[in-house]
């Protein structure tokens, strides 16, 4: 059997018993069921989590190269870090808007279906190349989480609410605080895998030149919001706008021409 031909019926499970995490983990619903939000969140990420074990055994190799394998990891991997965010500080602040970002994913993976194939290419044949991609799409999923959160903070400071808006850029802030030493994890561990597979750490190749920018760009965050007095605003502004450096290095620079001679070309079959 194919798993990819029953990934239909596994999504909208997920949409489903995510959309009930969703109802769960409303203030007023979770007063009187407080259990509902914790439980389908974790079903649905078992049904997530079999799926995707299912799919690399069938495979015969890791289900991370091409983009929908990738959107299939940053939906689990949302979902996971809500799970754990939201145990470790109990807010809902989090995992509502990284439960609906998790779910528009796994709708454009319904949308925009592939051939999955067990090909794999011989530079991905490597210990590096898991975890240099995992360690990647982590952080890429926990910037989202940060950019939704700021959203909102923004949303709040628009119509007023500004004690609200305070707390949610500390809410962002700390989401940052996780996923830019994880980015600098996978930065390095790509340099070491590209010393390996092709004989040089670094060679400006278009994707490694958007994840530099996109390092830089959180950098420059990190920086100024240790060095300067930035305001509520300034920082939401900065993560909304940071994430949508992350998806141009995710997604926009595959459709750059010089990306046809990228050695990442992988990621787009």
């Amino acid at each position: 059997m194919n798993p990819h031909n029953y990934y239909p019926l596994i999504a909208v499970s997920i949409l489903i018993l995510w959309t009930l995490a969703i109802v769960g983990f409303v203030p007023a619903i979770a007063a009187r069921r407080k259990n509902l939000g914790t439980v389908t969140l974790v079903l649905g990420l078992l049904v997530f989590i079999g799926f995707a074990a299912w799919l690399w055994v069938s495979l015969g190799r890791p289900p991370l190269r091409t983009q929908w394998e990738t959107r299939m990891w940053f939906s689990l991997l949302l979902g996971a870090a809500a799970l754990l965010l939201q145990w470790r500080w109990r807010s809902a602040l989090q995992v509502i808007p990284s439960l609906l970002l998790a779910m528009v994913f796994t709708i454009l993976n319904l949308a925009m279906p592939e051939s999955l194939d067990k090909t794999q290419m011989p530079a991905l044949n490597s210990p590096w190349f898991v975890p240099h991609v995992m360690v990647y799409i982590l952080s890429y999923a926990l910037f989202g989480m940060a950019a939704l959160v700021a959203l909102w903070g923004l949303l709040k400071l628009w119509v007023g609410d500004k004690p609200i808006e305070a707390t949610l850029v500390i809410e962002a802030r700390r989401l940052v605080y996780i996923a830019f030493p994880l980015l600098t994890v996978g930065l390095l561990l790509g340099a070491v895998w590209a010393k390996i597979a092709w004989g040089t750490y670094w060679g400006w190749d278009p994707k490694e030149t958007g994840a530099f920018v996109t390092w830089a760009v959180y950098l420059t965050y990190l920086h100024l919001e240790h060095s300067t007095k930035l305001s509520s605003r300034t920082h939401l502004i900065l993560l909304a706008v940071g994430f949508i450096v992350v998806l141009g290095t995710w997604f926009g620079i595959n459709y750059l021409p010089s990306a046809a001679t990228s050695a990442h070309t992988y990621s787009m079959k």
